[in-house]
C-alpha cells in the first residue's frame, strides 16, 4: 500500500531510533562528476562541488553507521576520513555497487538501509527516513529520478538507477508486502545536476560562496 508523504508527514516523523538502520552512499570518482555543469564551472570546481555535497551527506548521517561505495582511492580515503566505511566495487557501475552492498550490509547485521545519492545540497533529513518495516522512496522534483530509498533488508530494493529509475523502484516496493511511503520533500527531493539546478533558490541558500558568485552560477540564477 503506498502512501503519499511530504516533509512534516507523520510517516516523515517515524524516528529510526528502534531501528538498526545503516546508509549507503555510493560516490564516483570526484573528478568525473557533475559533467552537466562543465559550462558553467571547471572541471576542478565540479569536483570541489562533488565533494562538498557528498561530506554534506556524511555529515547528515554521522550518528548512523555509514557505508561508501566507490572504486576509486580519492573517494575511499576521503569517506574514511569523514567516519564512513569503504565498500569496493570496481567495475560495478552505479546500479550493481548499490546491490552489492545492499547486501554486503544486510549481511553485516543491519536491518534497515537507507540509500541516498552523494549530490543533495540539503540533506539533513535524511537520518527519518528510516521507518520500522515500511519502504520510503524520495523522488527527485519532476519524479523521474530516485534521490533516496529506505527499506527493511528483508525486503531490498534492486537498484535500478537511470532515466525513470523512481518509477522502476516504485513498481518493487508495490509488489512487497511493505507499507510504502512516497515522500515529496522540499529538501530531499533537490539534487544538483544541471547549471538550473544550482540556481534553484533553495540549492543557492546553502552553496558556498565560491560557487554562488561564479559568473556562470550567477548567469544561470
Amino acid at each position: 500500500m503506498r502512501t503519499p508523504g511530504h516533509a512534516g508527514s507523520a510517516a516523515v516523523e517515524v524516528q529510526s531510533l528502534a531501528v538498526r538502520a545503516a546508509v549507503l552512499v555510493p560516490v564516483k570518482r570526484f573528478t568525473a562528476a557533475k559533467g552537466r555543469l562543465s559550462g558553467v564551472l571547471t572541471n576542478a570546481e565540479r569536483a570541489r562541488l562533488a565533494r562538498w555535497m557528498a561530506t554534506g551527506v556524511l555529515e547528515a548521517v554521522a550518528a548512523l553507521p555509514t557505508f561508501v561505495a566507490c572504486d576509486d582511492e580519492e573517494v575511499g580515503e576521503w569517506a574514511v576520513s569523514h567516519g564512513a566505511s569503504v565498500l569496493w566495487g570496481p567495475g560495478l557501475g552505479l546500479n550493481g555497487a548499490v546491490d552489492d552492498g545492499i547486501g554486503r550490509i544486510s549481511a553485516a547485521g543491519h536491518d534497515h538501509i537507507i540509500v541516498t545519492h552523494a549530490d543533495l545540497p540539503r540533506p539533513w533529513r535524511l537520518p527519518d527516513m528510516a521507518s520500522n518495516g515500511r519502504i520510503t522512496i524520495v523522488p527527485d522534483t519532476i519524479r523521474d529520478g530516485t534521490n533516496v530509498m529506505s527499506f527493511p533488508t528483508g525486503t531490498p530494493i534492486d537498484a535500478s538507477y537511470g532515466g525513470r529509475s523512481f518509477s522502476r523502484h516504485l513498481a518493487q516496493a508495490e509488489a512487497s508486502a511493505q507499507q510504502v511511503d512516497v515522500v515529496d520533500d522540499s529538501d530531499l527531493s533537490l539534487d544538483v545536476d544541471t547549471p538550473d539546478d544550482l540556481a534553484h533558490p533553495l540549492v543557492r541558500e546553502v552553496l558556498p560562496e565560491w560557487v554562488r558568485t561564479n559568473r556562470g552560477s550567477r548567469h544561470s540564477a
